[in-house]
């Protein structure tokens, strides 16, 4: 049972990362490679931060801001330098393992400090692996909400026809420079501060554990896509069982 548990609890953290590659992947067309050098970059500078006194909170922050600067390096790549996408995530990726070796000064840092987000607000007081399984609901909760929100605004519309048909969008005077620039950018923080909370979680960071990570992301996403599939399709297959017996 603390197994199913467990696993629960790391599927609910792992689906945050889901919505990041939801916005590149599915709404902007794009295939991000940043993902796999963003996540562990999140990883190690919120294990950094923490060991170095700061709050859990900020060290989630600072993550996603991190993460929002390597969208921006491939983004620039992209956009500015013409480097094709699938090779400009690849660059940014390779350049962000040296990047984060920097940061956390060796390959893996343990989380000695008790005191992470999974610990806050009463979270401590809950069964063993239940704390993940609340925070990843209220984070999914909130990131999705303001998603929502934005993608519902004059910008966000412009987002999505960039990613629907670029050359439509730009003939209506959108800027679909920009547009990709804020779409990577807002997808790479919120993957880095899925790599924050997991770092959290898991007790310590590393610089090889962004390795699969888009392929887990994008599991997550082609599940949803066929959830969504079967939750249209078998309504319709029984409608047309029950038409087919009323008229045998």
């Amino acid at each position: 049972m603390n197994l199913i548990i467990s696993t629960i609890s790391q599927g609910f953290i792992w689906a945050i990362m889901a919505i990041g590659l939801f916005i590149t992947f599915r709404i902007l067309d794009f295939p991000d490679m940043t993902v796999e050098g963003s996540f562990p970059l999140g990883a190690v500078t919120a294990v950094i931060l923490i060991q170095h006194g700061y709050s859990p909170e900020l060290a989630l922050l600072v993550a996603f801001i991190f993460g929002s600067l390597a969208g921006f390096a491939t983004a620039f790549m992209y956009t500015k330098l013409h480097i094709p996408s699938l090779l400009a995530g690849i660059l940014t990726m390779t350049a962000l393992y040296s990047v984060n070796l920097r940061i956390l000064g060796k390959a893996n840092m343990s989380l000695t400090k008790s005191d992470n987000i999974f610990n806050r607000y009463g979270l401590d007081k809950l069964p063993v692996n239940f704390n993940g399984i609340i925070l990843g609901i209220v984070i999914i909760a909130i990131i999705t909400f303001l998603l929502i929100v934005f993608l519902n605004t004059e910008k966000g519309q412009a987002v999505i026809a960039t990613g629907d048909n670029e050359t439509m969008a730009a003939s209506m005077g959108i800027n679909t420079t920009m547009m990709k620039f804020i779409g990577i950018m807002v997808s790479n923080g919120i993957v880095a501060l899925t790599g924050g909370l997991i770092a959290q979680q898991n007790g310590f960071a590393d610089v090889n554990m962004g390795i699969g990570s888009i392929v887990i992301g994008l599991s997550a996403l082609s599940l949803v896509r066929l959830s969504t599939l079967m939750f249209h399709l078998v309504p319709d297959l029984l409608r047309l069982q029950l038409v087919r017996s009323s008229t045998a």
